[in-house]
């Protein structure tokens, strides 16, 4: 008999409330047509109600435990359209697991997760900034971070801005501590974030992320100053600039929405080597 304790270290906290595995699904609008992928399906309960909705589901499991006890549960109920990957979901390579399933590669697909809190940054810029971006990402996170990626100008972030790049996010409803095992410290919240079908341009994508960086690099410094410090040219030459794209140079980087963000990045570009 397998021995499953949740595992602080891999951010382990098992969601034992059926309701909300249910309102997760209906948020991401999953259908018979659709590819899931799931990441961290822990004990297999949100599983199990997917492979009755959906067309596949790709469960990427990092616990050796965890994924041998999915693999006997989904042998036993002859469930076929589960697979159960024991691997790192950051190295995961989705294509080729598609294509190994008789799949297109360049499938589309929706990602549903109650996600380990410990690499949701990483994860997030992982699949969104990646060839074969996911339709839609409907997650559970810490509240604080579902908080922080809704906020906007003039409260933005690096975070909210990055996601922003991508998509539109929105929270789903609010989660309390104690629907989890064990309980963790704080609350959490569902997050739904529609992708925006755009071109990929990985060195465009690079480029922009530099220029927030630096933005955001001192936040109780203006914009002219960061920029003049990351660009390494004087602060006079980015007012000028930031004038001449409609921008106040005076102004902090929370202070400037998307759009903003994007007027600044032309104006600035030919200064990024």
């Amino acid at each position: 008999m397998l021995e499953i304790k949740p595992a602080r270290s891999k951010g382990q906290n098992f969601l034992i409330t059926d309701k909300i595995y249910d309102d997760i699904i209906k948020a991401a609008l999953v259908d018979s047509n659709d590819i899931v992928l799931e990441i961290g399906p822990g004990l297999g309960f949100l599983t199990s109600k997917l492979a009755k909705i959906a067309k596949k589901v790709i469960a990427v499991e990092l616990d050796d435990k965890l994924a041998s006890y999915l693999k006997m549960a989904v042998g036993a109920g002859d469930i076929s359209n589960v697979d159960i990957v024991n691997e790192d979901i950051l190295e995961f390579n989705l294509g080729a697991h598609l294509s190994l399933a008789g799949l297109p590669e360049e499938s589309s697909y929706k990602i549903v997760a109650n996600l380990p809190y410990n690499i949701t940054s990483l994860f997030l810029r992982t699949f969104l900034s990646s060839r074969l971006k996911p339709e839609s990402l409907t997650l559970m996170l810490q509240k604080e971070v579902a908080e922080r990626i809704i906020m906007t100008a003039p409260d933005n972030n690096l975070l909210a801005l990055s996601i922003a790049y991508y998509g539109e996010a929105k929270i789903i409803r609010e989660v309390k501590a104690g629907n989890f095992w064990p309980e963790p410290e704080v609350d959490s919240a569902v997050i739904k974030i529609t992708v925006e079908n755009k071109e990929y341009h990985p060195e465009i994508d690079k480029k922009f992320f530099r220029l927030a960086k630096m933005a955001f690099s001192s936040k109780r410094k203006m914009l002219r100053n960061n920029l003049s410090a990351g660009l390494k040219i004087k602060p006079i030459l980015v007012e000028e600039t930031m004038l001449a794209a409609g921008l106040d140079p005076k102004r902090r980087a929370e202070d400037l929405s998307l759009e903003d963000f994007r007027k600044l990045f032309a104006a600035v570009s030919p200064f990024m080597v």
